[in-house]
């Protein structure tokens, strides 16, 4: 086994794991991290098999918005776990019809899917095969017997790079900031302040002279001290 398949099944335990534990979790918050820890292996397995544009899209829109700021939705609305265990065994047997109706429609689909001859011969002897690029000429035509302006063609992630960094840069930076803000609203709403709690403040603790910190007593001799 080379290290791509060990990092395949690795990928896909993973993932699998993380999915049940987004179902079983009976704490949501928990949801939401198995959630995000399932997004960041389906990118890995989508990079494994040469998208790096889904794979992109998993980690910057699912991870980085959905899941975030679904955790912070989950942290505002201040749910009741005891009161929502309550009912737990009253939706379980619709629970359990939706779970088998969709484990065979799971089964109808993996029993009609049929791969093509085509793709299992090119899957079992690749064609490896160098796009390139010709640059064109001063008048505009393309002159493919220049072999001087042919150069390697950028593979998926450098052209979403190219493209995503230079053209797009703007709404690439709006988009982030649009995401930031609504990262920083959902931890002040979230911010709830306690009231009649002790805070520790170093400064003043550190600034306190002694005679602020010591108090000398003089105490009777057989009477003690009294408060």
């Amino acid at each position: 086994m080379g290290f791509v398949e060990l990092a395949f099944n690795v990928f896909a335990v993973v993932t699998i794991a993380c999915g049940l534990g987004v179902i079983l979790s009976k704490n949501p918050v928990h949801s939401v991290l198995f959630l995000i820890l399932a997004f960041i292996s389906t990118a890995g397995l989508f990079v494994l098999l040469g998208a790096e544009y889904l794979a992109f899209l998993l980690v910057v829109v699912y991870v980085g918005a959905v899941a975030v700021l679904f955790l912070f939705v989950v942290m505002m609305l201040d749910v009741d776990f005891a009161e929502l265990r309550s009912g737990y065994a009253r939706y379980l047997p619709f629970g359990i019809l939706v779970g088998v109706v969709l484990m065979v429609e799971i089964g109808f689909v993996v029993a009609a899917w049929n791969i093509p001859e085509e793709a299992l011969a090119v899957r079992q002897a690749p064609i490896v095969q160098d796009v390139v690029a010709v640059a064109p000429g001063p008048d505009g035509i393309v002159d493919t017997g220049d072999e001087a302006a042919v150069a390697l063609a950028p593979n998926n992630a450098e052209q979403l790079g190219m493209v995503l960094y230079t053209r797009y840069v703007h709404f690439f930076q709006i988009a982030g900031l649009i995401l930031l803000v609504a990262m920083i609203g959902a931890i002040i709403l979230t911010f709830r302040e306690r009231r009649g709690v002790k805070h520790q403040h170093v400064g003043r603790q550190v600034a306190r002279t002694r005679a602020e910190a010591v108090e000398v007593v003089s105490v009777p001799k057989g009477k003690g001290i009294q408060l």
